[in-house]
């Protein structure tokens, strides 16, 4: 007997807590239509008609007596298979403090999925005045939703930077650089991995390229020293965050400091600037990752055994270096009478292609028989055309034509990692940007716990404002 009156003092309580529970939920409902709707609720309450330009005249609503709510009257009330709160909703202000509680509970309880997902569940007990647009601001704010649907605010496309406009200068002056690869060779009766580099003018877009035995710095240093002895030294080497050119900036900067005073001073104008895009951000790069590209469909066509010996790989790569250099820059006419376009090959060697003759003067020409005066001029013309015909076509901005917003410090933002999901992101906060010559922010520093980390704007994707109480850590 006891127990059978202990259940039945714990059932009278539950009813009594949900009696409870819809009562509050009345009241709130009510005060939040009397806010939102006040001559509407006062018309329908005393059955007078709705004021002319009451924003619930296309709903025809009705006053509910039962429980003293404004209702959608609408067009459905002889559809019999729907409950009477799918055919007369509750109406409410997108703009309430309740209505964003209720679109918030419903956007958790249905685990943030998709905005019309959660319309649809809203619709069939209120309705709500401009639903989708106030779903869509929430969602917008939501730090959950934004984690798995938000995008990377892609900057407007940057003007050319010094390195590209460097005119009047030697060949390979602002070098970009890049290693591609492996290939399997045949030595003797075994095979070993052997890798490609680039080395890619910036501003004339000549092209070198060289065999690495391996991917360790002590290899990029002596392929780096093989270019300097056939191309000159070049003001700067741009590069991306690879191992091998990471270690030979720090061997070589470890070099210079154990020298002497005297020799420092004498070497301190021919030092290599190097430069390294951020971490993730190829397209940085974009101008020696296009050639790796043309160099690896090259290989393809040419290169029909996948293993050749070395000497016939160093072969083939010093072949599509001659007909790369050969390439037209810019646009080529079809009319006989405009003139050559213009090639690197004009620059590197005087004559548009290695397998042309080299082109002869009749002594009435102001070229002279000194070979400095003729490379001279050769270098001239090539500089004149250059800058005519092609440098001219660069002003154009073929992609991120608008700037996706700025990102400020403390700004909250999840990492983009192609290799891991979504789900596994770091989340962390901007803590210093890098803005560039046109104030643009394209690189910014996120610390993530206790460790910091360098990526574009493109690779991370900003979060809405975290409150004091949620901590940031990745995505589970």
């Amino acid at each position: 007997m006891t127990s059978l009156h202990g259940a039945a003092t714990s059932s009278t309580q539950s009813t009594d807590d949900s009696d409870s529970y819809i009562s509050a939920e009345k009241l709130l409902l009510q005060k939040a239509q009397k806010d939102s709707f006040p001559e509407e609720f006062k018309s329908l309450a005393s059955e007078r008609p709705l004021p002319s330009n009451s924003r619930l005249a296309s709903l025809s609503p009705e006053y509910d007596k039962n429980i003293g709510l404004i209702r959608v009257g609408g067009r459905l009330r002889h559809a019999k298979h729907m409950e009477l709160d799918a055919i007369h909703p509750i109406v409410l202000d997108p703009q309430h403090n309740l209505t964003k509680l209720l679109i918030k509970d419903y956007d958790a309880s249905l685990l943030h999925p998709g905005a019309e997902r959660v319309f649809a569940e809203l619709r069939r007990q209120y309705w709500i005045l401009r639903g989708r647009e106030a779903i869509k601001k929430h969602q917008y704010t939501c730090m959950d939703c934004q984690k798995w649907r938000a995008k990377p605010n892609i900057p407007k496309m940057a003007d050319l930077p010094p390195a590209r406009l460097r005119l009047y200068k030697p060949p390979f002056y602002s070098t970009g650089m890049d290693c591609f690869g492996p290939f399997t060779v045949k030595i003797d009766r075994r095979t070993e991995k052997r890798w490609g580099i680039v080395f890619k003018c910036l501003t004339t877009r000549c092209l070198h390229l060289d065999l690495l035995e391996s991917l360790d710095t002590d290899a990029f240093l002596m392929s780096l020293h093989r270019f300097i002895a056939r191309r000159g030294k070049p003001f700067e080497l741009l590069s991306d965050n690879g191992t091998n050119f990471v270690g030979g900036d720090k061997e070589m900067r470890a070099a210079y400091e154990a020298m002497t005073p005297q020799l420092k001073e004498q070497l301190a104008e021919q030092q290599i600037s190097f430069r390294f895009i951020p971490p993730g951000a190829p397209h940085f790069g974009g101008a020696w990752e296009r050639e790796v590209k043309s160099v690896k469909q090259a290989l393809k066509v040419v290169l029909k055994d996948p293993t050749v010996t070395e000497t016939v790989l160093r072969t083939v790569l010093t072949e599509v270096e001659g007909i790369l250099n050969a390439k037209p820059l810019g646009y080529v006419s079809s009319d006989v009478s405009d003139p050559d376009p213009v090639t690197p090959s004009i620059l590197l060697m005087g004559r548009h292609d290695s397998s042309l003759p080299q082109v002869l003067y009749d002594s009435s020409n102001l070229l002279g028989t000194r070979r400095w005066k003729h490379s001279q001029v050769l270098a001239g013309h090539f500089w004149s055309r250059f800058i005519h015909y092609y440098l001219l076509n660069l002003q154009e901005r073929q992609k991120w034509r608008k700037d996706g917003g700025e990102i400020g410090l403390d700004q909250v933002v999840l990492i983009v990692d192609p290799q891991l999901p979504r789900a596994c992101w770091p989340v962390g906060k901007v803590t210093n940007i890098f803005p560039g010559l046109d104030g643009c922010t394209r690189t910014v520093e996120v610390q993530v716990h206790n460790c910091t980390y360098v990526r574009p704007v493109s690779r991370i994707v900003p979060l809405p404002k975290l409150s004091d109480d949620d901590p940031i850590e990745p995505t589970n």
